[in-house]
């Protein structure tokens, strides 16, 4: 019996709409009470659709499959109302992926793994709409003369992503076991990650925690809408504290304990601070302050230097996939935001009536 499949990735086709999501799919089976014993491997091949027996038992390999909550080798049998779980990359879908040597910032990288730190205004993968000019477009490049490598794949080695406009920290798999590992990471919320956003208004209390279900808003596709009733949309939980506070910005940092398709972005939309200049969710229009002229030019300048949602994932933190080591990186809020955020440092209320 299949209880549950879940895709957590809304936005796989469009990086415009995409998020701080995972790039896997998960799987869930409780075995019926019937159940003959059977291979494991042999079980989910009969169960999922264009899964081969050899992709399953590398899962396997990879400590991606779970009967009970624990970790099974291919050759476990199944027994009736086991539970089974199993996390997989995406198979590759048929568009060629166009090396571009386009200059990638590399924070880090060995043999299995690469940590790029993505500028702001790069597309992640090919999507309608952005064919070139992204980070898996570089990541070809710079993967081409690699034997592992194929052009056929639109998403090679990501496990996750961050939105165009977003900046900060991203790991990329450069083997199938990798992937796979890492992947399953973020799904069971091991990995950890951090942002720092600027967002209208101080949130009350400064510390705390937003939950809240999401899913795509019914107003605007465009957008993903918090649903309360828990009836609509995934589970989402945001940890913020506010780090500093300018008079009608302030300056937060966010932990993301699950990472829904801007998950960021809604979250503080829903509780009234919007990110500033998110110009999706209308944080692009003056939602704090006064109506002084002196003001509102105020405010104009500070979108002309930061023309973009002011978010950046400030740091990533994973268990390597084959040291078994956990690793964490941290990186510099880009130019843009650091000169925003030192306006508003700088920004003194008795100038609107001057």
């Amino acid at each position: 019996m299949i209880e549950d499949i879940d895709e957590l990735d809304d936005f796989a086709e469009n990086e415009e709409n995409g998020d701080e999501g995972q790039n896997f799919e998960h799987y869930r089976f409780v075995a019926d009470p019937g159940q003959r014993l059977l291979r494991v491997d042999v079980f989910l091949t009969n169960r999922i659709e264009n899964a081969s027996r050899n992709k399953i038992q590398e899962a396997a390999q990879a400590g991606c499959i779970h009967v009970n909550g624990k970790p099974v080798k291919s050759n476990y049998r199944v027994k009736p109302n086991d539970v089974i779980s199993v996390v997989f990359s995406y198979p590759p879908r048929e568009i060629e992926i166009i090396p571009q040597d386009i200059p990638l910032n590399i924070v880090y990288e060995d043999e299995d793994l690469i940590v790029i730190n993505k500028d702001p205004g790069m597309v992640v993968h090919p999507g309608h709409g952005n064919y070139t000019g992204t980070l898996v477009n570089a990541l070809a490049w710079h993967f081409k003369d690699k034997p592992w490598f194929g052009n056929k794949d639109p998403r090679p080695g990501l496990v996750h992503r961050i939105d165009k406009d977003t900046s900060g920290l991203l790991v990329v798999a450069k083997n199938d076991q990798a992937k796979m590992k890492l992947a399953l990471q973020f799904f069971e919320k091991t990995s950890t990650r951090t942002y720092q956003a600027l967002v209208w208004g101080t949130p009350k209390p400064e510390t705390g925690t937003i939950i809240g279900n999401i899913g795509r808003s019914q107003k605007d596709r465009r957008q993903m809408a918090i649903f309360v009733n828990g009836e609509q949309g995934k589970p989402a939980i945001t940890h913020y504290r506010v780090l500093e506070s300018f008079s009608y910005v302030s300056l937060v940092e966010c932990r993301l304990e699950t990472g829904r398709t801007h998950q960021i972005r809604a979250h503080f939309k829903h509780i009234g601070h919007t990110l500033f200049n998110d110009e999706r969710y209308g944080g692009n229009q003056i939602l704090k302050g006064t109506t002084f002229t002196k003001y509102k030019q105020f405010v104009e300048n500070c979108f002309k230097i930061l023309p973009r949602q002011a978010l950046h994932a400030k740091t990533l933190g994973f268990t390597h996939p084959s040291t078994g080591k956990y690793m964490e990186f941290d990186s510099d809020i880009p130019d843009d935001m650091k000169q925003c955020i030192e306006k508003w440092r700088n920004y003194n209320p008795g100038w609107e009536t001057e």
